[in-house]
C-alpha cells in the first residue's frame, strides 16, 4: 500500500537529508585548501617585492600583446594572496578553487606553449622567470607540479567541505 494520501494544503515531503561528508574527507579536503593556500602565498609574495620582474617573466612567455604584459605581471600576485587569503579562512571555498583551477590550468598551457616553442624560460612560478639557457628549463617538472596544485583545486571543487572554514560556520 502506498504512503498517506496528501491533501491540499498538506506541506510537501520534507527533502531526503543529504548525509554529511565523512571526517576523513573534511580533514583531506582542509589539507588541500591549506596546501593551495601556502602555494598561491609563496607564489605571490615571492613576486609582489618586484613587479617589473614578474612582468618580465609574463613577456618571457611571448603570448600576451606587450599591452597586457604590465597588467597582468603587475596583478598576478595580488590575485595569488587573495587566493591566498580566502582558502586560509576558508571562505569561497568552491569559488576559490574553481579561480584556481582555471589559473593553474593557464599556467600548464603557458609552460607547454614555451616548451614546444623552444623558447628557454624560467617558468617565474615563485619569482624571478625570463629567459634562460635551455640546459636550465624544467618544463615537465613544472607541468607535473602544477598538475598536483590542480588536483588539489579539484577536490575542493568536489567537496569544498573543510574543517575550521568560514564556509563551515556561516553555514550553522
Amino acid at each position: 500500500m502506498a504512503g498517506p494520501a496528501t491533501q491540499p494544503g498538506d506541506s510537501a515531503p520534507a527533502p531526503a537529508v543529504r548525509p554529511s561528508d565523512p571526517a576523513w574527507s573534511l580533514w583531506l579536503g582542509t589539507a588541500a585548501r591549506l596546501g593551495l593556500a601556502v602555494v598561491w602565498g609563496w607564489a605571490g609574495l615571492a613576486k609582489i617585492a618586484d613587479p617589473a620582474e614578474a612582468a618580465q617573466a609574463v613577456r618571457a612567455y611571448e603570448i600576451l600583446p606587450e599591452g597586457l604584459v604590465k597588467p597582468v605581471g603587475y596583478a598576478l600576485p595580488f590575485l595569488e594572496l587573495a587566493l591566498a587569503l580566502l582558502l586560509v579562512i576558508g571562505l569561497g571555498v568552491r569559488i576559490v578553487a574553481g579561480v584556481s583551477a582555471v589559473l593553474l590550468l593557464a599556467f600548464i598551457a603557458g609552460i607547454a606553449s614555451a616548451w614546444a616553442r623552444g623558447i628557454s624560460i624560467d617558468c617565474g612560478c615563485f619569482g624571478g622567470g625570463g629567459h634562460v639557457d635551455a640546459s636550465q628549463t624544467e618544463y615537465l617538472q613544472e607541468i607535473l607540479r602544477d598538475t598536483g596544485f590542480l588536483l588539489l583545486a579539484g577536490w575542493l571543487l568536489w567537496r569544498p567541505r573543510t574543517k575550521f572554514s568560514a564556509d563551515g560556520w556561516l553555514a550553522s
